[in-house]
Order: structure tokens, then sequence, then C-alpha cells
């Protein structure tokens, strides 16, 4: 052989390896793109209305692990479905031992992607996705479009796989890979930590699985190998989710370590009982004549599904465990409401008016603890005291519909003179606490452009916004305490203290002016003080509306 032919199949070998390895990130790409279309698509067929249902059907574990695999389904993804989780436990709709019933059932709802994969149908991924691009392209229709999508997101998930098969094909051949899956298969823990690693990389379980069904198809991978890979996929899809809660609420990080916990737990115990769990498996796959995805797929959920019911009896003494593995008091917005029962409606409007007003009460003190962590943010710069704001903001939101539908149901009865006052006094106290919130949301906006853009705002400045926020706050909490005690005199002094803030505002203001005369702050610093002395003005007056409802006025 001459040089030339040796140099020639090099260059040719060379080739081979690019295709190969091109044909596999390529397909990964176009599959991961495919998972989240149809996840999108799903979603959005569906309507967008995931945390209500998370929020409703959670009342006990086992619903909150229908929830689970319900919204994992709709949208593709277990880590999805948990980070919204934590999401939800964070803004206080869920409570950490209902967080578990929904991480649990994440795990067997995550499982039906690797089913999906599992039927046969990659010579049609082309026409199907060319299906599903018509519906988005030649339909104005929003639904039709949604059902384009995930149909685009089913045939491109296919063609992804069709596309890593092909890349992968000639690893069974490859001497070095065969080393590897012998060695996988005589130490189970590897293949554990391999597929934790890919996942983590992937950042999808899905993905890895894929992955995997495509390895054992090409007949590169024995069972005895791909298990130990299975699990540690499942493991690496729980780190999103750790992310997910840095800086959240306690509750949160236990949600999250919760989901690795469990999946941990579950690879522990198989890993046990792994040549049991090997027979099973293929026991399946010989008696439901099985094709190899699809034996990975059954693989995979009875997994999950095995491993939900075990640890389902033990959900209180794993919550135990992470409350002391992630100590701490949990600092929580309740967004519910607490007293809004519907009963008092049907007995008595009075007493429904007393619970509306508890509501209304508590409604204001979140306000108020709202305005002094917004208050903090302008002082310390702190993220965790804008966030804390931004959650009490969101349940002052939830509270305003809730209250606000409460009474316009006791409005349906028929009210006394005294009662129907107290109901209009109600409703207009709920808008203004609401409308409280609205503006230290608008405070913690320019908070966060001073920080974003470095406008400097001088010593004097902030004395002077501290100030104005102090007496502000100790307005706010007299208003909702004048409300709750019914304290006329109290709530005429929240009248002079509005007064005060009105004249606070106006000499801050021109002495403000004078400084940016001056070159002591910049125009931009000007705007960003003068718009917060006018939120601050505003929630003023919002406190002095509370107090002459109180008043009658």
């Amino acid at each position: 052989m001459t040089d030339f032919d040796i140099e020639r199949q090099v260059v040719i070998l060379e080739l081979d390896v690019q295709t190969l390895i091109f044909e596999f990130i390529g397909g990964l790409g176009i599959f991961l793109l495919g998972i989240k279309y149809m996840g999108d698509g799903l979603q959005k067929t569906a309507g967008d209305r995931l945390r209500d249902l998370l929020d409703k059907f959670t009342s006990n574990p086992f619903m909150g692990v229908l929830a689970g695999i319900v919204v994992t389904i709709l949208i593709q993804s277990s880590t999805g479905t948990t980070v919204l989780t934590i999401g939800l436990v964070n803004a206080g709709f869920m409570s950490f031992r209902q967080a578990i019933g929904v991480i649990m059932g994440a795990n067997i709802g995550t499982t039906v992607t690797a089913f999906i994969i599992g039927i046969d149908i990659g010579e049609y991924a082309l026409p199907i996705a060319a299906l599903g691009s018509f519906l988005i392209f030649f339909f104005k229709n929003l639904k039709v479009n949604h059902i384009g999508q995930t149909i685009f997101g089913f045939g491109a998930l296919f063609l992804g796989l069709e596309f890593m098969s092909s890349g992968m094909s000639p690893l069974r051949e490859l001497q070095a890979f065969q080393d590897l899956t012998v060695s996988m298969s005589s130490n189970p823990i590897l293949g554990v930590v391999i597929g934790t690693v890919f996942t983590v990389i992937v950042q999808s379980s899905s993905a890895t699985i894929g992955v995997l069904q495509g390895l054992f198809a090409q007949g590169a991978i024995s069972l005895d190998a791909a298990l130990p890979v299975l699990f540690g996929d499942n493991i690496g899809t729980t780190i999103t989710a750790v992310l997910a809660s840095i800086g959240a609420s306690v509750a949160a990080k236990r949600a999250a370590l919760t989901h690795v916990t469990f999946n941990l737990i579950g690879t522990v115990l198989v890993l046990l009982l792994l040549g049991l769990y090997t027979q099973f498996v293929a026991y399946l796959q010989t008696t439901l004549d099985l094709n190899p995805e699809m034996t990975i797929a059954f693989a995979h959920g009875s997994f999950n599904l095995a491993n939900t019911i075990l640890q389902f009896p033990f959900i209180g003494a794993l919550a135990w465990l992470m409350t002391k593995l992630v100590p701490g008091e949990d600092v929580m917005v309740e967004y519910k409401p607490q007293h809004l029962d519907p009963i008092f409606i049907q007995q008595s409007s009075t007493l429904a008016l007393d619970q509306a007003k508890q509501e209304v009460v508590r409604m204001g003190e979140y306000a108020s603890k709202g305005l002094e962590e917004t208050n903090l943010y302008l002082t310390t710069n702190q993220t965790k005291h804008s966030e804390m704001a931004m959650q009490i903001e969101g349940a002052l939101n939830n509270l305003d519909r809730e209250i606000t539908d409460y009474l316009v149901n006791i409005s349906t009865e028929s009210l006394s003179e005294a009662d129907s006052s107290r109901h209009t006094a109600l409703m207009n106290t709920v808008r203004d606490i609401e409308r409280i919130g609205d503006h230290f949301e608008n405070l913690i906006e320019q908070v966060d452009y001073r920080k974003s853009h470095k406008v400097h705002l001088t010593e004097q400045a902030m004395i002077e916004l501290n100030n104005m926020f102090d007496l502000t706050i100790l307005t706010a909490k007299q208003a909702v305490k004048a409300l709750e005690d019914n304290d006329r005199a109290l709530a005429l002094d929240v009248l002079k203290k509005e007064e005060e803030i009105d004249k606070m505002e106006k000499e801050y203001r021109r002495k403000h002016i004078i400084r940016v005369n001056e070159g002591q702050c910049s125009g931009t610093a000007g705007i960003v003080f003068v718009d917060m002395l006018s939120n601050l003005e505003r929630i003023g007056d919002h406190a002095v509306n509370i107090a002459e409802d109180v008043l009658g006025e």
C-alpha cells in the first residue's frame, strides 16, 4: 500500500468520524428542540393553567402525585414540574409536604417521553414535522398553531433520534466503548455516575434516556450495563431543581433536596437488587415482545413507579429528614386567604363581613411588611429583600381577587344599611391596599434601575428617602390598625401624618432640585429620587383613604 493510499484512508476515516459526531450532536439538538416544542405546544393547547392545577389538586399527597404526573406529561419535563413546584412552595401557594407528592408524580410523568420514543415511527418523522409546520405557518388560529407546534415537536423528536441512532451505530464496533460497557456491567456505580454526569451536561433526562435507547437498539450496550446508566439519568435530572432553589426559601430548598434524595434512595434500593431487576426487565422484554427502545421505556417506567409506591407511605419521614438536613425557620408568604369561609355568607352577612374584615386587615399587614422589605432593599441592596417584597406583592394581588370575590358573593344577600356601608368600605380598602403593593413594586423597580445603571444618590438624599419611608410605613401601619380596632382617634392621626408626608415630599423635592442644579446629583439621579418620593406620597394617600373609610367619610 502506497503512502498516498494510507493518507487517503486516514482522510476518509477522519471524515467518517466527523460525520458521526456531527450526526450525533445535530440529532441531539433536534431531539431537544422537539421535546421543547412538543412540551410547549401541549402546555399551550391545554391552557396555561398549570399553576392552578398544582395549587388546587394537591390537597393530599396522593392528589399531589396525580397532579405531578399530569403536569409533567403536559410540559414533557420532570425538571420543569419540579422547578414550577419549587416556585409555588417559595411563593407560599403550596406547603413543603404537598410538594413531595408532586415531585414523586413528576418522576412517573417523565417516563411518558421514553414510551413515546419506544414507538417505532422514525421513518415518518419528516412528514409529521412537515404537517406541524403547515399548521403553524398556514393557519392564523392560535389553537391550531399550538396543535401544530405539538405535532412539529413530535416529528422533530423522532428525526433527532434517527440522526443520533445513525451517529451511534459504529460505537458497537469500537473496542474502547466495548470495554466501557463491560466495566459498567461489572461496576454498576460507574454506570450511575456516567448517567448522572451526562444528564447534568445535557440538562434533560429525556434526551439522555433517548440516547440510551438508541445505544441499546444498536446493540452497543447490554441491558445490565444500560440499567445503571438509566438510574443515573434520574439522579442527574434533579440538578436543575437544586440550582432553581438557590436563594429561595427554606421550604423550596427542602423541596429540591427531596427530589435528589427520593431518586438517590430509589437508585440505592434497586442497585441492591440489580440482578433481580435486570431479570424482571428481560422477562418483560420477552413476554411482551418489546423492541429495545420500549424495553428501556418499561425499565424506566417500572423503576419510577415502584420507587413512588415504596416511598409514598414514608412522605412524613422524608419531610422530617429534609427538615433536619435543611434546618432553619422558613419565612413563607401565605397567598391563600385564611378567614373567607363561604358558610358564613349563608348563615349571616354580618358574620361574613367580620371574616372579610379580618382578611383585609391581614392583607394590610402584608402591605406594611412589603414596604419594610422595600426600604431594606433600598438601604442594603440585598436581593433577598426585593424577592420577599415581590412575593408579598403577589400575595396582595391574590388576596385582592379572593376578598373581592367573597365580598361580591356577600352582596348577593340582603344587607342592612349598616352592613351595606361596611361592605362598601371594605371593597374600597381592598383596592387601596392592593395599590400600596403596586407602589412599592414601583419603588423596587426604581432601586433596580439605580443599581443596574449605577445611579448615585447623595448621602443626604438617602437620609431623606429613609425619613420619608419611616413616616410612610408608620402611617400605613396605623391605618390598618385603625381599621382593625375601628379606632377613630388613630384614623384621625393617620390624616395628620399624611399631611406631614405631603409637606415632606414637597420639601425634599425642592432640596433635591437644588442639589441637581449645584451638580451634586445627576439629572438621572434626580428623576429616580423624585419618582421614589412620588410613590411614597401616593402610598400615604391610600393610607388616608383607609382611615377615611374608618371615619365614615
